[in-house]
C-alpha cells in the first residue's frame, strides 16, 4: 500500500513540510476565499473593482491600531533623540518596504543615511533576486544587527506579514537582549512576531485576492505603519516645522526649487531675499527660515538651533525672547 507522503500532489500532514503547512493553514492572510476562486475569468474591470474595495479596507484596520503606534513612535523618538537610529528588519516585500522607507528618509529629511536603516533577509541582492533560506535564519538576522553594532538606544523593527519570519523574529529577540527598543509589525493576530517585541502592533488585513499574496492587503498597511513610523518621530525630532519638510536636502533641481517654495510658504519673503537667506546659511532650508523670521546672521542661526536640538519652534521662542 502507498503512503500519501509518496503519491505526488497528496496532503503531507507529517513530513518536512507539514509542520509548516499547519502553520500557514492558521493564518488570517494565508486563508483561501472560495468566492474569488473564478476571478481569473471575471473582466478586467471588475477584478480592478474588486481589487480596489480591498484596499479601502486597510486604512480601517491601520486606524484600529493607532494608540499602538502611537506609543511605539513616541518611543523611537525618545531614543533617536539620544543619538539612536532607527533600523528596520524583514525578509521579501516586508525587507524590501523597510529598506524603501529608510532609503527615504535622507532626501526628505536631511538624516544620515546611518540613522534609518533597513535590513532585507539576504542582503541588498535580495531587494531584486530572492536569496534561498534568508529569511529562515534568526542568526542572519542577528549577524546583521552586530555589523551594525546595535546600542540600547537604537530601535528594531522586525517586520512579517505573516508574523512568522525568523529572520524578523530573530531580529527583534536579539536587539531586545541588547537593550534595544524592539517594534514588531505584522498582519495576524497573536504573532509570534508582536509577542517578542516590546511594542506589538498587528495590523490584521484579512485573506488576500491571491491567497497568500501579502504584497498585497498587508504590503500595503506595512507601508501605511512604516510612513507613520519615520515621518511621524522625524516631526518630533524638529525635522519639520508645521507641515514643511524644513530639513529637506536640496540634492536636485527639483528640490532645490521645493527648498525655495518651502521658505517662502514658511516666512512670505521675496525672492530676492529667500536667495540672500540661503546663500547665508550653505542652502539650509530651515536655518534659512530663522534667519528671515528671527532676523539674525547665518551663524546665529546656526547656533540657536543647534543649541534647540534643531527644532526650528524652539529657536524662534529664544530669539523672540532675547
Amino acid at each position: 500500500m502507498t503512503s500519501t507522503t509518496d503519491t505526488p500532489g497528496a496532503t503531507d500532514t507529517s513530513g518536512t513540510y507539514g509542520e509548516l503547512r499547519a502553520q500557514l493553514a492558521a493564518l488570517t492572510t494565508e486563508a483561501f476565499r472560495p468566492e474569488l476562486a473564478e476571478i481569473d475569468r471575471l473582466p478586467t474591470e471588475e477584478i480592478a473593482r474588486i481589487m480596489n474595495g480591498e484596499d479601502a479596507a486597510v486604512p480601517a484596520a491601520v486606524a484600529e491600531r493607532l494608540p499602538q503606534i502611537a506609543a511605539a513612535i513616541d518611543a523611537t523618538a525618545a531614543r533617536m533623540a539620544r543619538g539612536g537610529r532607527l533600523v528596520y528588519a524583514g525578509a521579501g516585500t516586508a525587507g524590501r518596504l523597510g529598506v524603501l522607507d529608510a532609503s527615504e528618509c535622507p532626501p526628505t529629511f536631511n538624516t544620515d543615511p546611518a540613522e534609518v536603516v533597513g535590513l532585507i533577509a539576504g542582503g541588498p541582492s535580495a531587494m531584486v533576486t530572492a536569496v534561498e533560506g534568508a529569511e529562515d535564519s534568526k542568526e542572519l538576522a542577528a549577524d546583521d544587527l552586530d555589523a551594525l553594532k546595535l546600542t540600547a538606544d537604537d530601535t528594531v523593527v522586525g517586520i512579517s506579514a505573516s508574523g512568522r519570519t525568523p529572520y524578523a523574529i530573530g531580529a527583534v529577540e536579539h536587539a531586545r537582549a541588547r537593550g534595544a527598543l524592539t517594534v514588531g509589525l505584522s498582519c495576524n493576530a497573536d504573532s509570534a512576531l508582536a509577542a517578542a517585541a516590546e511594542h506589538g502592533l498587528e495590523v490584521v488585513t484579512g485573506p488576500e485576492l491571491l491567497t497568500g499574496s501579502t504584497r498585497l492587503k498587508a504590503g500595503t498597511a506595512q507601508k501605511l505603519v512604516l510612513n507613520m513610523i519615520s515621518t511621524v518621530t522625524m516631526i518630533r525630532l524638529g525635522k519639520t516645522y508645521g507641515n514643511l519638510m524644513v530639513d529637506v536636502r536640496a540634492s536636485n533641481e527639483k528640490l532645490r526649487a521645493r527648498s525655495r517654495h518651502i521658505v517662502s510658504l514658511a516666512t512670505g519673503a521675496s525672492d530676492a531675499e529667500i536667495e540672500t537667506a540661503l546663500t547665508a546659511t550653505d542652502g539650509e532650508v530651515k536655518n534659512a527660515i530663522l534667519v528671515l523670521l528671527g532676523q539674525v546672521d547665518g551663524p546665529t542661526a546656526a547656533r540657536l538651533l543647534t543649541e534647540s536640538d534643531g527644532h526650528l519652534r524652539a529657536a524662534l521662542a529664544a530669539v523672540r525672547t532675547t
